[in-house]
């Protein structure tokens, strides 16, 4: 099938769009407003852009079409932590992002714990194994098609890293089975990292398909 996700012309019951890209990690934003209230949600349009950055991105509220509250606070004071999501505390970030009223202190009322970040103001989620403190960069604003559809594209430079103790395994490493990290897919559906693998980054190739690869070089530069 092909469709224009501009024109939503894919004649499925539900779009697909969201489960084309998958998995993808949630950023769990913390952040202040003037006030000091705290607004944490969850966002899975979330990734790292290579340290020291990560992004964000977050569509407009659903009812006034302004910018989110996390968006708002970040550009008002410039500070921000994204904190890990896992399949321990799914409730919570499920919670978190159903709250919309800006004078509610997000993280009380889905019963978690602040605990006191070192380079910036807002708190992060204690019972999250990792942390990562952010000064607000850049926020692009990308277009949508009519009012209230505009998407926000938020940028930060981490100044500091939290990872619990208890998730670094013997050999150094972060234990991601052992934190298992929770993840959007499309739709209504979410994934958890329980399995992983490693694929060696240098292995050898084997003979065969070193020969051949060899022999289709050596005919390219005839």
């Amino acid at each position: 099938m092909f469709y224009d996700p501009m024109k939503g012309d894919h004649g499925l019951p539900h779009n697909p769009y969201q489960a084309c890209v998958v998995p993808r990690p949630i950023g769990w934003i913390s952040s202040l407003n003037k006030k000091g209230i705290v607004n944490l949600a969850p966002f899975s349009q979330f990734n790292t852009l290579g340290a020291p950055f990560v992004m964000f991105s977050a569509g407009s509220h659903e009812v006034e079409g302004r910018p989110k509250d996390s968006v708002k606070n970040i550009e008002e004071t410039g500070e921000f932590v994204c904190n890990m999501a896992t399949h321990d505390l799914r409730d919570s970030v499920l919670l978190t992002g159903q709250i919309i009223d800006s004078e509610v202190d997000e993280m009380q009322a889905a019963g978690l714990t602040p605990a006191p970040s070192k380079t910036v103001k807002p708190p992060r989620v204690s019972e999250a194994p990792i942390h990562l403190e952010c000064k607000h960069e850049d926020t692009i604003i990308l277009s949508g098609n009519v009012f209230g559809t505009n998407t926000y594209l938020v940028i930060g430079r981490v100044s500091g890293v939290h990872i619990s103790d208890h998730v670094i395994d013997k050999d150094g490493r972060v234990d991601l089975q052992k934190i298992k990290p929770l993840a959007r897919l499309g739709y209504n559906d979410y994934a958890v990292v329980e399995r992983v693998f490693e694929i060696a980054a240098h292995a050898q190739l084997p003979g065969p398909t070193k020969e051949r690869l060899a022999t289709e070089a050596s005919n390219r530069d005839r």
